[in-house]
């Protein structure tokens, strides 16, 4: 009787395990930077590479870093909410990552799509991407005053994700 309780034990921590796996959300991609320093860099501009952006820039603002590309066509869905949004007067400044891209197709998407960015640094070889962990694009990271990520978001920022989730964030962290 005692060998069939070990493996009975085993399959039922088994089936706790895949039923808590279950409930997880499996779009959700937790990164290891929320709550870290951002990655530092000096990339040069997509408009202009003889000029370099680097994130201390940006000490003591709110901002957004999005992950961007043109070949990429879920950020053609969540670029017309970027767009919207950076015309606002609550808009914080949005630095884009011109991600694994040619400069040319990137600028030549900017033309078309509009320009929601403050500026666009480029990453073309996607080393700035591996720094942040990108899994693909676009991602988006919300960082705050001190240089520290608060939020990542996976996949497009649609509506929702800016009304419901990242509009508070940006509210008690710029009040």
């Amino acid at each position: 009787m005692n060998k069939f309780l070990l493996p009975l034990a085993a399959f039922i921590a088994l089936l706790a395990v895949f039923a808590v796996g279950l409930t997880l959300n499996p779009r959700a991609l937790p990164s290891p930077l929320v709550d870290k320093a951002a990655p530092a860099f000096n990339a040069p501009l997509l408009h202009d590479p003889d000029q370099r952006f680097s994130p201390s820039e940006m000490a003591g603002k709110v901002w957004l870093l999005n992950v961007w590309a043109s070949w990429c066509v879920a950020c053609r869905e969540e670029h017309p909410v970027l767009v919207a949004y950076s015309r606002t007067d609550a808009a914080v400044p949005i630095i884009g990552l011109n991600y694994k891209d040619k400069r040319d197709d990137g600028l030549l998407w900017l033309a078309r799509f509009g320009n929601p960015y403050q500026l666009s640094a480029f990453d073309g070889d996607g080393r700035i991407g591996i720094d942040y962990g990108v899994y693909g694009v676009p991602e988006t990271y919300l960082i705050d005053k001190t240089g520290r990520i608060r939020f990542k978001q996976n996949g497009p920022v649609t509506a929702e994700v800016l009304e419901k989730t990242l509009l508070p964030l940006i509210r008690s962290l710029n009040p």
